[in-house]
């Protein structure tokens, strides 16, 4: 296993298999739904996905698990069902840390056969979601050209791997190959010329929807008068009558609020409240609050809390952004709401198409197959994760195919951070 320290790139390749580019998981093609051949694993619309493609990304994906920082070695790059006889005694010579109960085969084994549940449908998931993309863009006539597929990948080559030597290292522990990556970097591309056609048209904002939705939401765009509070919060009113006596005679809130107040908060703070808005306080308190004059001891004021005494300090005016100085932070903030309205709308169309035509082979099967579970719903936080992220693995950049802030089922955004683990 490399060096995580001289490869840190390998550390995302894990969250790439584990991360879901949510177009990927949305579309699907139109057709008749072939059954699967015994050298296969699933057909969509006619085409076989063969076993060998399988095994290749599986290995990938167990050999990028080993990489994981942390992750035991697995010393197979395959787990070996349905028996993982082999898994099991690898697992089993791995060293275990002091005070844990060594485990016995029969524990090695599950542990073996849940690994690779979760790699399978990883795996599945990505390689039938693939054919859903390519179909999806050779439906609206749209390519990815070699030379947008090379600018891409060098781009992401460049921001991932310091030196040739490092990225050699790289394909080596990741068990892909270059032809492999530059197809993933392709189903970027096409992911996000498929995004920008289903918008397209659908994101327009007008002056009067900016107007109405100012005047809607005003208060989304300033800020409230806020008020310093000194303040003692007592349980009992004979103790809020006291402490207001001292506080008159001429007593700090500082040492009052440690002499009587309940609430701790304020308290450790010398009696302090700061930046106190209207409508943060129980209805009676906060009324108290806003009328007050500045320097004025009032109370004691009655709450579910108790009973308290207070004087107002230093108050901050409220502001107000104008329409002008707010227009483009609405415009921007509608027309994203629409593009993901769109996308949304698109992607609840098409889980349902692509699952009838999509048959995959017994113990094989996910929730994308018509003979698999329920598929989540496009805005279900749950349905992230599971197809690996396209492109070049990157340290600490942004990565193509992710899905743009809705989950699962939003096709993606070019630059968007990855979702899911």
């Amino acid at each position: 296993m490399l060096n995580d320290t001289k490869l840190p790139s390998l550390r995302v390749l894990r969250s790439r298999f584990a991360a879901a580019p949510a177009l990927l998981a949305a579309l699907a093609l139109a057709g008749c739904g072939n059954s699967v051949p015994s050298d296969g694993v699933a057909n969509v619309d006619g085409e076989v996905i063969e076993r060998q493609e399988f095994d290749h990304w599986l290995s990938a994906a167990a050999l990028s698990q080993q990489a994981q920082p942390g992750a035991a070695p697995m010393q197979v790059a395959l787990p070996d069902p349905p028996e993982f006889r082999k898994c099991a005694a690898a697992k089993l010579k791995q060293p275990q840390p002091p005070g844990t109960p060594k485990a016995n085969e029969g524990q090695a084994r599950e542990l073996c056969k849940q690994e690779y549940t979760a790699l399978r449908d990883q795996v599945m998931q990505f390689l039938v979601s693939s054919r859903w993309i390519e179909a999806e863009a050779s439906d609206r006539d749209l390519e990815a050209t070699d030379e947008e597929v090379d600018k891409m990948f060098n781009d992401q080559k460049r921001q991932s791997f310091p030196s040739d030597r490092e990225y050699q290292q790289f394909l080596k522990a990741s068990g892909q190959t270059e032809e492999d990556l530059k197809y993933r970097v392709k189903l970027d591309v096409l992911s996000n010329k498929v995004r920008e056609a289903i918008i397209k048209g659908k994101a327009d904002v007008s002056d009067a929807e900016v107007r109405a939705f100012y005047d809607k939401n005003k208060g989304q765009f300033g800020q409230p008068e806020r008020r310093d509070l000194s303040v003692v919060l007592t349980e009992k009113e004979a103790d809020a009558r006291k402490a207001r006596q001292e506080l008159e005679g001429g007593a700090s809130f500082a040492d009052v609020a440690k002499k009587y107040s309940i609430d701790e908060a304020s308290k450790g703070q010398g009696g302090k409240l700061t930046g106190v808005a209207k409508g943060q306080q129980e209805r009676a308190l906060d009324d108290a609050v806003f009328k007050a004059k500045q320097g004025e001891l009032v109370g004691p004021i009655k709450t579910s809390f108790g009973f308290s005494v207070f004087e107002v300090g230093k108050v901050t005016p409220g502001n107000q952004q104008s329409f002008e100085q707010s227009r483009e932070t609405i415009r921007a903030q509608l027309r994203s709401t629409k593009e993901q309205n769109a996308l949304n709308a698109f992607v609840e169309d098409f889980q349902k198409e692509f699952k009838a035509k999509t048959d995959c082979a017994k113990g094989f099967t996910i929730a994308q197959c018509k003979n698999g579970g329920k598929l989540p719903s496009p805005t279900d936080p749950a349905a992230q994760g599971g197809v690996p992220q396209q492109g070049v693995p990157q340290q600490g950049a942004p990565q193509q195919g992710a899905p743009q802030q809705g989950g699962q089922g939003a096709p993606p955004t070019q630059g968007a951070p990855p979702s899911g683990p």
